[in-house]
């Protein structure tokens, strides 16, 4: 059995198994209380655009809502939940000045931990939205990297 594994962005393959046809993540989805709050929470707070907001169903009773930042190729669906309580998701962010995005969301009363740097990883810091869902916001690795 042949397998391959890339130490960096932790690629495996396992060469007995069947290329994969998945080539990007496009769309996380959080669970939240309240669709238009939390569109408000993304768009405004974090400054990101809302990319859809259609209605479906037999009456349009359903709402998908994707919202990302300006320029992403991912994008985040906001969804009411569907068995459990809101909250609990989390998603990692980029950013290339982790101590003036955390400055600029706390000033915007987002709620935000202390920035943090492990050892052997990027800056960092995790905020908050209005359902308990964790937006990690880490420094962006330097281009090429």
């Amino acid at each position: 059995m042949s397998s391959v594994l890339r130490v960096g962005l932790g690629v495996m393959s396992n060469a007995t198994q069947a290329p994969s046809t998945i080539a990007n993540i496009g769309v996380v989805m959080f669970t939240v209380s309240d669709v238009d709050a939390a569109i408000a929470f993304y768009t405004e707070k974090l400054g990101f655009e809302v990319r859809s907001d259609t209605r479906f169903g037999e009456n349009g009773e359903h709402r998908w809502v994707e919202v990302a930042p300006p320029g992403g190729d991912a994008r985040l669906a906001l969804n009411p939940p569907m068995r459990d309580e809101p909250g609990g998701g989390s998603i990692g962010v980029e950013t290339a000045d982790v101590l003036g995005e955390h400055k600029r969301l706390g000033a915007l009363g987002v709620e935000v931990d202390e920035p943090m740097t492990p050892p052997g990883a990027p800056a960092m810091f995790f905020a908050r939205d209005p359902d308990g869902n964790n937006v990690w916001v880490v420094e962006a690795p330097p281009a090429g990297a």
